[in-house]
């Protein structure tokens, strides 16, 4: 039977809990969300049908702080699926250093049937019916797969029609004019690239000569290709959902992004050779960053891996068994929770901003983030260095043991 993302997320805690002797009354705690909601609602089509959706929303742990984490339109949203990231958020917030707990939320639709109208109409739909469990210092919402400024948009809207107190502040991820924040959305992508900065030095690794590949070029792996060049970092090959290109040397960002732009595929960008995303994965680079789809690095190729450092800019592009395989290899993996923090990081400064009402810059902001990373960074490299585990499990202890901190002085256990 396969492994579902919860059945995955538990065993990477579960690892983590058995190293560090987690009490067992914790662990029960932190096994489990706190609350799931699942709501059946009907949206008005505008041919004057009436369809039926179901939307989730998990909340993991808010013992540091108020609930955060997306919300995705996708056909494949199960609770399942939400409860195991809700589970990754509550991680992912800690290790970064922000006062924010665990949560996710999803729709199950195919986003691109529906028009623009019929958008709107289940998003404040949604929305409404989940805003009883939401708000500025309960759980902030943000975008996620299928999502986006304009979804946070009506929201926010939405929301601001039951409480007006600091409404803007309910999701971020939203437009500058209403409240975003500059830096949001290239910030997961910057996250990236500073986490791969920082493991290169430790490594050893000269940027300036070292090869990189990205799997997957929507908004987290295109910035950090872009942050990444910057660098002095080569980028060879990319790819989307249709394949990738090759190029030994040299893919430039403003090529890419040029052609990709023009054309449905990055097929045939000239002076370049297609490969598939399976391939992608086995070439002959220092760096490799996973930022497409789950469970893409397996026990089936895990020892094809010729990557020195491998950097998830997905969630969960690794299995737990390629974990093992990866770090017997002495392949560096720069986890989920940390590589990709970057995007919750900033929604963070955002929330800031928002109950502040003082706007920052992007050079404010880009420094802001950039501070978190590395300071996550660290304390993830020494917790690993200190247990002699792969970086995952040391991101994991680091994290748990900030939220049993935080359970433990609050009276929870």
């Amino acid at each position: 039977m396969q492994k579902t993302q919860y059945d995955i997320a538990v065993e990477q805690f579960q690892r983590a809990a058995d190293l560090m002797k987690l009490d067992q009354n914790v662990q029960e705690i932190l096994r489990k969300p706190r609350r799931i909601l699942s709501i059946n609602f009907p949206v008005k089509m505008d041919d004057g049908r009436i369809l039926l959706y179901q939307g989730f929303r998990s909340q993991h742990n808010n013992a540091l702080g108020p609930y955060k984490g997306g919300i995705r339109y996708h056909p494949n949203v199960t609770i399942e699926e939400v409860k195991a990231l809700s589970m990754w958020m509550t991680w992912k917030c800690a290790v970064a250093g922000i006062p924010f707990g665990g949560a996710k939320g999803g729709v199950t639709v195919n986003p691109k049937l529906l028009s623009k109208h019929e958008l709107e109409r289940l998003s404040r739909t949604f929305f409404s019916l989940i805003s009883e469990i939401v708000g500025p210092f309960r759980d902030i919402p943000a975008p996620d797969v299928y999502t986006d400024s304009q979804t946070m948009a009506w929201f926010m809207d939405e929301y601001s029609k039951v409480d007006r107190n600091n409404a803007n502040a309910v999701v971020t991820g939203k437009p500058i004019i209403i409240g975003g924040s500059l830096g949001r959305d290239s910030a997961t992508g910057k996250g990236v690239a500073v986490t791969v900065e920082e493991a290169a030095r430790h490594l050893k690794i000269d940027l300036k000569k070292a090869t990189c590949a990205i799997q997957g070029w929507g908004n987290v792996g295109s910035f950090a290709h872009m942050f990444l060049e910057e660098a002095g970092v080569k980028v060879v090959a990319v790819s989307d959902s249709k394949g990738g290109i090759h190029k030994k040397t040299g893919l430039w960002f403003n090529e890419v992004a040029a052609y990709k732009k023009k054309n449905t595929s990055m097929a045939n960008l000239p002076a370049s050779e297609n490969i598939s995303n399976e391939e992608l994965l086995e070439l002959d680079v220092d760096i490799l960053v996973p930022a497409a789809l789950e469970d893409v690095i397996t026990e089936n190729n895990a020892r094809n891996i010729k990557a020195k450092l491998v950097a998830e800019g997905a969630n969960g592009p690794t299995t737990p068994e390629a974990d093992d395989i990866l770090f017997k290899r002495d392949i560096t993996l720069i986890p989920d929770i940390l590589a990709n923090s970057g995007g919750v990081s900033t929604s963070y400064l955002e929330w800031v901003q928002n109950l502040q009402h003082l706007w920052w810059t992007a050079d404010e902001v880009d420094h802001r983030l950039t501070a978190i990373m590395k300071k996550a960074f660290a304390e993830v490299w020494k917790t690993s260095q200190e247990q002699n585990v792969d970086m995952r499990t040391g991101a994991y202890v680091y994290a748990i043991g900030k939220v049993r901190d935080a359970m433990e002085i609050r009276g929870w256990v």
